[in-house]
Formats: C-alpha cells, structure tokens, sequence
C-alpha cells in the first residue's frame, strides 16, 4: 500500500514574477523624455474617448454611484459627469467609459490590449487621495505622479503581453489590466514593497474573465466595460491590502492549484525584456477611427480607395484583403452582425463602410447604419488571406507593423491597384504625423461635452507638459467636471 507523500506547508518565497513587478513599481525612476510626452499624449487622448462615449446610452446607463444618490465627501470624480464616488466604483466608471467606443490605445503582441485602461484606477486614486490630502492639510498628488503611474501601468501590462497569450488559453486580456493596475495604485497609495507583492497576487488569485464576450456567437458590450470592471477590482484588492489582507505568494507557481497550472496549461510565464518604459514609448494610438486596430490599416486602405470605387459599388465581384494571422483569428467575420460590439470587430464590416461612405465613425457601428444593404453586400464579397511576411513583421519587436492591404476586383475583369499600408497613423513610426491629428481628435471631443471657456482653460493645461505635470492631480480633473 502505496503512502502519499505530504505536502509542504512552508509558506515559500514569492514569485519571481510578482517580486518584479513590485521592485519595478518601487524603485524604477523613469527618465525618457519620449515616454513622458507620450504619456501626457495618451492622458487627453484617453480622456477624450471617455468624453465621446457620454453620447451613447448604452454607456451612461452603466455610470454613476452603485446605489443611486451616493456622494462622497472628498470622492473621486468621473470626467465629464457631476458624480463623485469612492474611488473604485469611479475607476469602473473612468474605465468603462475609456474604452466604451474602442478608440483608446493598443498594444499588439502576443496578447493584445489597451493598456490607457488602467488609467481608470490611476486616476480615480490619485483623484481621490489628492483630495483628502488637501482636506488633511497635506500636499495633494501632482499630475506628474499620474503620468508616471500610466508609464508604468502600460510596461507592465505591455512587457507581460509580449511572450504570453491569454487569449489562446480563452483568458481575457483585462486579466492583465487588473494586474498592472493593482501595483501601480497599490504604489500611489504607499505600500510597502512587500505589500504591493501581496496586492499583486491576489490580483492574479481572481478566476479571470473569459473571452466569452469578445467573439462570435456571444459578442457583446461587456467587451465594452471589462476593463473598468478590472480596474476597479485593482484599486479594491489594493485597499485590502492596505488594511492589512495577506497575499498569496506562489499564486502563479503552486503546483495544481497555481495560475499557471489551472488556466496556463502548466506554462510559466516568458519574458522578452525586464521592466522599463519601452510600452508606453511604442504604444499604438486610435487616432482615426475607432475601430479594433487590426483593422485599422485596412480602414485606411479602404478610405483611399473610397473615391474610386464609391460610384462603381454594385458592380465589385471581390474584394481581397490581405492580412496578418492575429486579424484572421480575431475579426474576419462572416454571418449576421447583432450589435454595435459585434460591428467593430468585423474587419470586413469596417471596410466595407468607408468603401461606401469615406468614413467610420463610432456612430457607423449603430443600427441605423448597419441596416444599409450594401454593407452586407460588400462583406459577401470579401475574403481575407493571410500573408505570412505581415504576421511576421507584426511580431517583430524592431517593425510591430499591423499591415494590411486590399485588391478592390470588378465583374468586367479589371481590378484596382493594391493599396497597402504597414504601419497606421498611430504608430510610433508615424508620430510627427499622427500627434497633431490625436490633438485634434482631443479638441473634437472636449467640444461634445463643454463650452467654449472650459475647452480653453482644459487645453491650457493639457498642452502644456510643464504646466500639466505640476497640476494637482484633483485639480485637473475637476476641469472636466460639466
């Protein structure tokens, strides 16, 4: 008769992964000029999404205090709205409403993500403390403060990204905005080092969030507010531990009942590079279209080929889409679309709008415009490839190129040129050309929500880098309140 062997009770040392995050978050000082600009470039554009996503119901119904009539005495506030609210349910409405329309930033690896979702947490948090500091009679948190936290929310969302997929296990990617956002905002609130590791962990002990919502047959808006879901549920575990909860310190590695063993098929973490700023520095803008941003290169590609086909739609045999493995997987799309989440993650639907059209807007993912037959028409008739050269620059880490390209074929036989484009106006290969465009885009949704002397004193301050970092953190936002 065979004894099992006992198993150990000896609390071990924390993972390796969870003691870098926290050393990073602690003792990492970020010196790049190009990461901070970047960043302060992502804070409007970010907040500018959220902004836009105020005009649709769909949205707003989600916001507000979880009981309704709850203030706050000194809570954060939600950008755009008059609520003020502690600071977790604020992330999730912060969160929910960034990432709404799908027109904040990307990251593209081998998981994918926006990691301007975590600025939900961050700001909520620096709001929130920034404002009982100065209730307290203490120095309240500077802009600067947040801009670094958004640096190190994106590098550590991003760097973990690169090598692992949670998509090919079913897992979310809002898995990882939990995770980095939890160690920045435990940051921002001051734990210590070995606090900020438990806080992480129990960031990763949560059962994660299926893809469930994010593909065919069951897409749907949750894809719209899992994020902020996640980074509330951050700033949560991170005041648990700031009363004193323990962690869990081989979350990932506990054999049978550890991360990697239940969800990662046994798979530990892999890493390309340590912790710096190189995410934020490369991350992916939405500038033009808020569409998923595999597509967004075909969007472009579509709206160059809008004129020469615009008069000539009905009589289009085939359209050919030449693309990247990540897109074939995640939005080439043949059936009925059934809402709006369903639209913005159909590559075909988003070329054949601005085929038809000369644009897409987050309104032309609506019922309204759907209904338009040659929509469908225009999907019937197109067909994805993969090229294998574009998938391999996409995981390139010297290109991370998104190409696409697309042959527009006609019934007479004759076809139009390919038009190709590699790298989309949000890339860092395009940032002269794209920063100005994502100011703009940043002016157009400040004009949706304020009048014309609050636009003013807004962008005062948001364009100014100096002026933005020494702002306190509960001043800005209240720039935004309406």
């Amino acid at each position: 008769m065979s004894v099992a062997a006992s198993i150990s009770n000896v609390r071990p040392e924390p993972d390796k992964v969870l003691v870098d995050i926290a050393d990073y978050v602690v003792k990492y000082k970020v010196t790049s000029k190009e990461a901070y600009e970047t960043a302060r470039h992502c804070l409007i554009d970010t907040l500018g999404c959220g902004l836009e996503a105020l005009s649709y119901p769909a949205c707003t119904k989600l916001l507000g205090p979880i009981v309704p009539g709850t203030v706050v005495p000194n809570g954060a506030k939600v950008p755009g709205t008059q609520f003020q609210l502690d600071p977790v349910q604020a992330a999730f409405n912060i969160g929910a409403t960034i990432r709404w329309l799908d027109f904040n930033d990307t990251w593209l690896a081998a998981e994918w993500g926006h990691p301007s979702d975590n600025l939900g947490g961050v700001l909520a948090t620096a709001d929130w403390l920034s404002r009982n500091a100065v209730a307290a009679g203490r120095s309240p948190l500077p802009m600067q403060a947040v801009l670094t936290a958004m640096i190190k929310a994106h590098e550590i969302q991003g760097i973990i990204a690169l090598e692992n997929s949670f998509n090919r296990v079913g897992l979310d990617h809002v898995v990882l905005v939990k995770v980095a956002s939890t160690a920045v905002v435990a940051q921002l609130l001051g734990l210590t080092r070995d606090e900020i590791i438990d806080a992480v962990s129990l960031a990763w002990v949560d059962g994660q969030s299926l893809r469930t919502y994010r593909h065919a047959p069951n897409t749907g808006s949750r894809k719209s507010w899992a994020a902020g879901d996640a980074t509330a549920r951050a700033v949560r575990l991170a005041l648990m531990v700031a009363k004193g909860e323990m962690g869990y310190p081989s979350v990932l590695t506990a054999k049978t009942w550890g991360f990697y063993d239940v969800l990662f098929k046994g798979k530990p973490f892999a890493f390309q590079r340590p912790y710096g700023s190189y995410v934020m520095e490369n991350v992916l803008f939405k500038i033009s279209f808020p569409a998923e941003f595999h597509a967004q290169t075909a969007v472009e590609c579509a709206m160059a080929l809008h004129p020469k086909v615009r008069d000539r739609l009905d009589a289009i045999r085939r359209i050919t889409i030449r693309t990247h493995e990540s897109a074939i997987r995640i939005i080439d799309k043949k059936g009925p679309l059934a809402n709006p989440a369903d639209r913005d993650h159909c590559i075909q639907y988003m070329v054949a709008v601005p085929l038809i059209f000369g644009r897409l807007t987050a309104a032309d993912y609506e019922d309204g415009v759907a209904a338009d037959p040659r929509i469908d028409a225009l999907r019937a008739k197109t067909v994805c490839v993969e090229d294998r050269g574009f998938s391999k620059d996409y995981l390139d880490p010297d290109k991370r190129s998104i190409a696409n390209a697309i042959t527009v074929e006609f019934d007479d036989g004759t076809k139009l040129k390919e038009v190709v484009v590699e790298y989309p106006i949000g890339h860092r290969r395009r940032r002269k050309q794209g920063i100005p465009v994502l100011i703009e885009k940043f002016r157009t949704n400040l004009a949706r929500r304020f009048p014309a002397k609050q636009q003013r004193a807004i962008l005062d301050v948001a364009l100014d880098a100096r002026r933005l970092e020494a702002t306190p953190a509960h001043e800005f936002v209240d720039l935004f309140v309406i």
